[in-house]
């Protein structure tokens, strides 16, 4: 099943920074709490990015995200959006210890992060504490289908969260990181895992060898083909 990498962005003015002292000697414990998530199936409160998510998949998600991932202390984030997939470890700044549905509108999920003390932590605390504000974007995969009522509206399907990351916003919405990465592509396999394999095969065509192209090309071609055979 094919699948793009979908990222949504709340705004930081939304969020509250929570900062635990216990004495003078320790460091403090930062918290970021705030909207994660928001689904709904009317295309006219669909988000900036002009996507809607089903509220039952968006249920059935967080749910898993939840018992898999957070519940497991493996809910971790990282410092602005990479271009992968993956969640890197070196980059990772926050770590998602709840989230769940909004009092007010259930369709809503408000999260809250420890702040790491991580390379990447320690940036977030420094902007936190100095006044800055950092928001949380959503990055997951899914397919996108055009409603036939609005064409410029996309309903998620099969959405698959990946990881909440922390951003910043530079004050002017068209340039904030929002949108599909169209570029890249991803496959899903029966476990939920996804490759990259497209990534690696596009990557292989950008610098030719100067002799025996054509055996080149037809290698990765295969080697490509082999990598997603038993993933479709």
């Amino acid at each position: 099943m094919h699948a793009k990498l979908l990222i949504e962005t709340s705004d930081p003015a939304d969020f509250e920074y929570i900062i635990e002292e216990k004495n003078s000697k320790e460091q403090p414990t930062v918290y970021i709490k705030g909207p994660y998530a928001m689904a709904t199936d009317d295309p006219t409160e669909a988000n900036k990015n002009k996507r809607c998510y089903c509220p039952g998949e968006m249920r059935d998600e967080v749910k898993r995200y939840t018992e898999q991932m957070i519940n497991t202390k493996r809910a971790l984030g990282e410092l602005n959006h990479p271009t992968s997939a993956d969640v890197d470890l070196e980059r990772a700044c926050h770590l998602v210890t709840e989230l769940v549905p909004s009092g007010d509108n259930p369709n809503i999920y408000i999260g809250k992060s420890k702040v790491l003390t991580t390379p990447s932590g320690m940036i977030v605390r420094s902007l936190i504490q100095d006044g800055c504000s950092v928001g949380m974007s959503t990055r997951s995969l899914g397919k996108l289908v055009q409603c036939e009522d609005n064409s410029d509206i996309s309903k998620v399907q099969d959405m698959r969260l990946v990881a909440v990351d922390c951003v910043a916003d530079p004050s002017f919405g068209e340039a904030f990181v929002n949108g599909i990465l169209e570029s890249k592509q991803y496959v899903l396999d029966n476990y939920g895992q996804y490759v990259e394999a497209y990534e690696t095969f596009e990557g292989s065509l950008t610098t030719l060898p100067k002799n025996d192209v054509e055996s080149y090309i037809k290698e990765n071609i295969l080697t490509f083909l082999e990598k997603i055979k038993k993933k479709i």
